[in-house]
């Protein structure tokens, strides 16, 4: 395989057959469990008419993902990364099916989704982990850039196909949809990628779940690198209150529905822009020293809602705050370069299971606080905290580079 450059474009990426094929199932993944969770969603309240259960099925859509990446994640480095894929994609398949059938207990479908999206985060490590084995050098970045993009794109379009599909055809048949995106994503993934030996070969195979989870948490934790990096990852915590918040700061502002999907969609959008833009045009030097300034900047813009100038203007700090977040590619990528390949796929799932329980908390604090002091506040507090944490954050980014980087002092005879 050829080595990416820094002029490496979107079309080359897209040349690499397997990149396609993961590509062309992370979609079908993202959405089938955007789907599913729509779907069971209404079906739990058609048939219970009680707001609590729905609200328990609505969570075990998420609660999973932190126990899948922390129990399940490293999978992938210990088994070809192709067939966890697979094999998590024919899973997902049988369970959806099982929602399907008449007369399913309303306790069963919710567990059923339980171990549905339990075995999401597994897919996605290995995925993510084997993406640095087909793309390499920038082609990984603008790999990296599609992945996120598309990965933001399908939680909106999915949940937006979920609703629809359940209005026209009812939300078991809309199951059975779901149950077909993940057999196609299997074919994409089993017949477009190659296979490749597992990548911890020899390196504590045969230890125990603890033993192996304890030696990941020493692999992204205890390096200093790898720990600033992913603490700069989790700092989206900070500056995506705005959409934990959405509802109640567009009844602040005078807004209803619609108001409300602006402001979860700002964000996003922001970052949608910006990602191809920042991935594209700026070399990878300027990106790493741009990467502590930018991430500052995510959460510090988010004070000037502070001048209270309108649901318009609003949406446009929220917007300019997710388009400087597009930082995390950067962070993504220096991330990669320095974890070890055998633990590559745990590390990740490590990393994204701190990112959901911090976003979890980070929501529940900010909908508490917004009872009393309001959302305007709220967010410019949550984005005043966010930047100090920032700022420590690149002063720490900055010392360990250098370290890592400055040549050696020792006098050679």
């Amino acid at each position: 395989m050829a080595s990416g450059t820094s002029r490496a474009t979107f079309r080359d990426v897209f040349a690499v057959r397997e990149f396609r094929a993961l590509w062309s199932s992370q979609i079908l993944s993202v959405i089938g469990d955007r789907l599913a969770l729509v779907a069971l969603t209404i079906l739990v309240f058609d048939r219970s008419h009680s707001p609590l259960l729905t609200a328990v099925a609505y969570a075990s859509g998420y609660v999973p993902w932190v126990i899948g990446a922390l129990l399940l994640s490293g999978l992938a480095d210990r088994f070809p990364r192709r067939n966890v894929m697979v094999v998590c994609d024919v899973i997902r398949a049988f369970l959806v099916a099982l929602m399907t059938l008449p007369g399913v207990p309303l306790a069963v479908l919710v567990l059923l989704l339980f171990l549905t999206t339990m075995f999401a985060p597994p897919f996605e490590s290995a995925r993510a982990a084997i993406t640095p084995d087909i793309l390499e050098g920038e082609r990984y970045v603008l790999g990296t850039t599609v992945v996120q993009t598309t990965f933001r794109t399908g939680l909106v379009v999915g949940a937006a196909l979920g609703g629809i599909t359940v209005a026209f055809i009812g939300p078991r048949p809309a199951l059975v949809v779901d149950a077909a995106t993940f057999v196609v994503s299997a074919i994409f993934v089993r017949f477009g990628t190659v296979r490749r030996p597992p990548a911890a070969r020899g390196e504590g195979v045969n230890s125990s779940q603890p033993a192996r989870l304890r030696e990941g948490f020493r692999t992204v934790f205890g390096d200093p690198s790898l720990l600033t990096l992913v603490l700069l990852g989790w700092l989206v915590a900070f500056y995506a209150i705005p959409e934990g918040i959405a509802a109640p700061l567009a009844h602040d502002l005078g807004g209803g529905a619609a108001a409300t999907g602006l402001i979860l969609a700002s964000g996003p959008f922001g970052g949608a822009v910006a990602a191809p833009v920042f991935s594209r045009m700026v070399s990878p030097d300027r990106r790493l020293r741009w990467m502590g300034p930018l991430a500052v900047g995510a959460c510090a813009v988010l004070l000037l809602v502070m001048l209270h100038s309108g649901l318009a203007a609003d949406i446009v700090i929220f917007a300019v705050s997710g388009a400087l977040g597009a930082y995390q590619i950067a962070a993504n990528t220096a991330f990669v370069e320095r974890v070890p390949n055998a633990r590559r796929s745990q590390a990740f799932g490590l990393a994204n299971a701190g990112l959901i329980v911090g976003q979890g908390l980070m929501f529940m604090v900010a909908g508490a606080a917004d009872e009393t002091i309001g959302p305007t506040t709220v967010i410019a507090i949550s984005g005043g905290v966010g930047a100090v944490a920032a700022v420590l954050l690149t002063l720490r980014w900055r010392r360990v580079f250098r370290r890592q980087h400055e040549p050696s002092q020792e006098v050679k005879p």
